[in-house]
C-alpha cells in the first residue's frame, strides 16, 4: 500500500539553502487562520504575522498600537491554519527597545505560547545585543531594515531609505552587523535595489525584499494589498494580482438583492 507523501516543513535551515541554491523565497503576511491555510496550500514559504495588523484588521494608520497581546493572538490563528510554511511572528513596538532581557522574554513567549517558530524586528546596530541573546538561547530571529514602521514618527514619511549615501552604507553596515549577531534573514524594505543587490551578495542569510527591487532572494507583499482588498493605498512595489475589493463588494451587494426581494433562501436552500 503507498503511503501518503508526506509535506516538507519550511525552517531556518531550508531558506539557507534556497539561498545557496538560487530558489526564491515566496513571503506573505497572514493575520488568521482561514488566510493562513489558503496560502500554505498555495504554496508561500514564509507566512508573517506582521504588525501591519494594526493597519489591516485593527483600523488604526500606523502599527505602533500594536500589542504583545495581539500578536501573540492572530499568530495562534496562523499557527492553526498553516502545516508547511514558517511561520514569524513580529514584534511590535516596544516590546524589545528597553532591554535586551524583555525582548528576549518577550520573543519566548511568542514561540512558547503563541508557536511561532522565529521573530521579527526592527533595527541595526541598536538590537544586536537584543539579537544575540535571542540567538544564542535558540529563538530564531529575522531582521528588519530600511523603512521600518515603528520609527515612522521619527522618519517623518514613509519614503524610501538609503537613498543618501552616508545612509545607505548604515543600513549596509548593520546588514553584516544581524547577520554576525545571529540573524537567519532580513527584510529590506523600500531601499533602493542597487543597495539591495549589493547586501544580498555580501550576506550568507537570505534577504526578503519589499519595495527593494528584485535581485533580493525572496519576496514579501501584505496580503490585503496583493489581493486588492485596499483601495486608498497605491505604492509602486505592490502588483495587484486580483481586484477583491470589486468581486467581494459586488457578491455582497447581489446577496442583499437576494435577501430584500425574498429570492433567498428558495426551496431548495430551506430544510
Amino acid at each position: 500500500m503507498q503511503q501518503p507523501s508526506t509535506v516538507r516543513a519550511v525552517t531556518t535551515r531550508r531558506l539557507l539553502d534556497m539561498k545557496a541554491q538560487g530558489t526564491k523565497i515566496v513571503c506573505l503576511t497572514a493575520y488568521d487562520a482561514l488566510m493562513a491555510s489558503i496560502f500554505d496550500h498555495a504554496g508561500v514559504d514564509v507566512l508573517l504575522v506582521g504588525d501591519s495588523l494594526g493597519n489591516i484588521v485593527q483600523g488604526h494608520e500606523t502599527t505602533i498600537p500594536v500589542t504583545l497581546e495581539d500578536v501573540i493572538y492572530h499568530t495562534k490563528a496562523v499557527r492553526r491554519g498553516a502545516s508547511r510554511a514558517l511561520i514569524v511572528a513580529d514584534m511590535p513596538f516596544m516590546s524589545y527597545q528597553v532591554h535586551p532581557d524583555e525582548a528576549f522574554r518577550n520573543a519566548g513567549r511568542l514561540m512558547k505560547e503563541a508557536g511561532a517558530a522565529a521573530v521579527k524586528l526592527e533595527g541595526g546596530q541598536r538590537v544586536l545585543d537584543a539579537v544575540a541573546r535571542m540567538t544564542a538561547a535558540g529563538i530564531p530571529v529575522m531582521g528588519h531594515l530600511g523603512l521600518t514602521p515603528q520609527s515612522i514618527y521619527q522618519f517623518g514619511s514613509y519614503q524610501a531609505r538609503g537613498r543618501e549615501q552616508e545612509e545607505a552604507e548604515q543600513i549596509y553596515r548593520d546588514a553584516l552587523a544581524l547577520q554576525e549577531a545571529g540573524a537567519f534573514a532580513i527584510v529590506l524594505e523600500k531601499i533602493p535595489a542597487s543597495l539591495a543587490k549589493r547586501i544580498t551578495e555580501s550576506l550568507r542569510i537570505p534577504t526578503i525584499g519589499i519595495g527593494a527591487g528584485p535581485w533580493c532572494d525572496g519576496q514579501i507583499l501584505v496580503y490585503a494589498d496583493m489581493l486588492g482588498l485596499t483601495v486608498d493605498f497605491h505604492p509602486r512595489f505592490v502588483r495587484r494580482y486580483d481586484n477583491l475589493f470589486e468581486r467581494i463588494t459586488d457578491a455582497v451587494r447581489r446577496y442583499s438583492e437576494d435577501v430584500r426581494r425574498g429570492d433567498f433562501p428558495n426551496e431548495s436552500e430551506s430544510y
